[in-house]
């Protein structure tokens, strides 16, 4: 179907000429040069930021940002619905989708509306077998991907649809229903962020709040936009197990070897283990290549306390920092993940939910209550280092010499110290904020979708 269908509403203003792609060291505010076939945006300008926390292994850190300062707001946007995903930058745009199935291009310096394109039809939540947004449209972080903009809609009661725009007009240039590997669509949620690599987009499937019906967890592997694109079959892993759902907010994780990995929620606990309350390897094909679930993983998926409220952080010494709901941690190797009971070391954390920041061998933990946990994987030992401030519960990011997180259901941004957890600086942003809402780092600012729109804040 065209992009002009009637599908899709787009209002484009002449002020999208603005946008450009900013490359290689260009500082903030000063982005030069339009993208080359071949040419890839990177977070390493400390403007962009493509995809939830910034990277495909979904650390949260971006070195070389100007050091923080006091807090200020710069530009507050209103749009038609909640922003639950991390908005993206791309040069001088800054793209943010609501949960009424629309997509926004945003000046960065002013939040001034370029375009706006609404995709699909959300769900209220009367239409949900059971749930807790209203309405339920566009809830996970999109993601830039060979220059197109992707995100994942909820298309009414049983459809979820991919989009690529052309994020210098808003126009969409892709789409593509995505099939749920359980049959069961309706009772599918996609909460988790897209990754892209490989050629494809990466959807992953859970269930609603509420745990209704019979879904299953799942990775949908989509081509992306190019030849061939709308016909090449997609790709599917589903858990064997029933429910387990895959539905942490940072999505599935990327190494720099291609491999995918995901945090799996609980499922069934009669027989033998069925791969569910684990982080899971899979193959770019999406091949299950690697498993780790704890030794108490029937009690845990007796007693909803497993490992998949939080996206398995990467470090960059080749392992992986496991938390979720019973509030213990597991350092395992990357690329051996040992099965059940194969942990590397283990140690009490917190109940962890959201995607954690990684930088060097540190982790800081998204916590649900107490503040987030910085934990140190040194050694491959376990040791938690601070903790931050107590109302803090979303996810945190690293950059400019401090840690930002927000706390969201008061609407507060904090700026703290790496060193102790102490707030250095905090903010009200006049409004509250989705579950695990995460900051958005870009050069001075700071960028968060709220349960009006976005707000950008001044880290200098």
């Amino acid at each position: 179907m065209s992009p002009r269908s009637a599908a899709f509403t787009i209002q484009a203003g002449a002020a999208a000429a603005v946008f450009v792609l900013s490359m290689g060291s260009c500082s903030a505010g000063h982005a030069r040069g339009q993208a080359g076939p071949d040419r890839r945006i990177s977070a390493s300008s400390g403007t962009n930021w493509p995809t939830y926390h910034a990277n495909a292994a979904r650390t949260g850190f971006v070195p070389g940002l100007p050091a923080a300062g006091r807090l200020a707001i710069v530009w507050s946007r209103g749009l038609d619905g909640a922003v639950y995903g991390q908005p993206l930058v791309i040069g001088s745009l800054v793209i943010a989708a609501t949960e009424n199935d629309t997509i926004y291009g945003l000046l960065r310096a002013t939040g001034r509306i370029l375009w706006k394109t609404h995709v699909a039809t959300p769900l209220p939540l009367g239409s949900q077998p059971c749930g807790n947004i209203d309405p339920l449209g566009i809830t996970s972080t999109p993601v830039f991907y060979r220059k197109l903009v992707y995100a994942l809609a909820q298309d009414g009661r049983t459809r979820h649809l991919l989009v690529g725009l052309d994020p210098a007009t808003g126009r969409v240039r892709y789409r593509r229903a995505v099939p749920s590997p359980d049959g069961h669509p309706y009772y599918d949620q996609q909460r988790g962020a897209l990754a892209a690599g490989d050629g494809r987009i990466y959807v992953a499937f859970g269930g609603h709040f509420g745990d209704c019906g019979p879904y299953s967890g799942a990775v949908v592997g989509v081509p992306a936009a190019g030849p061939g694109a709308r016909t090449t079959p997609v790709l599917a892993y589903k858990v064997p197990s029933p429910r387990a759902g895959i539905w942490a907010s940072g999505g599935p994780v990327i190494a720099q070897d291609g491999t995918v990995y995901a945090g799996v929620g609980n499922g069934g606990t009669s027989g033998p283990y069925n791969f569910s309350d684990s982080v899971t390897a899979l193959s770019p094909r999406l091949r299950r290549t690697g498993v780790f679930a704890p030794g108490s993983w029937r009690s845990d998926n007796s007693n909803d306390l497993d490992l998949g409220a939080m996206t398995p952080a990467l470090t960059g010494a080749g392992q992986i920092l496991a938390v979720g709901k019973r509030g213990v941690g597991y350092l395992l190797r990357a690329s051996h993940l040992g099965g059940v009971g194969g942990q590397i070391a283990a140690a009490r954390v917190c109940a962890a939910f959201g995607g954690a920041a990684v930088r060097e061998s540190t982790v800081i933990v998204p916590c649900e209550s107490g503040g987030p946990a910085a934990v140190t994987t040194r050694g491959s030992q376990l040791k938690v280092l601070w903790r931050g401030p107590p109302a803090a519960d979303g996810s945190p990011v690293i950059g400019g010499g401090a840690a930002w997180v927000t706390a969201t259901s008061a609407g507060v941004l904090y700026e703290l110290n790496l060193r102790t957890g102490g707030a250095v600086h905090e903010l009200t942003l006049g409004s509250q904020l989705p579950h695990f809402a995460s900051p958005t780092l870009s050069g001075r600012l700071v960028l968060i979708g709220t349960m009006r729109g976005v707000v950008a804040v001044s880290g200098a």
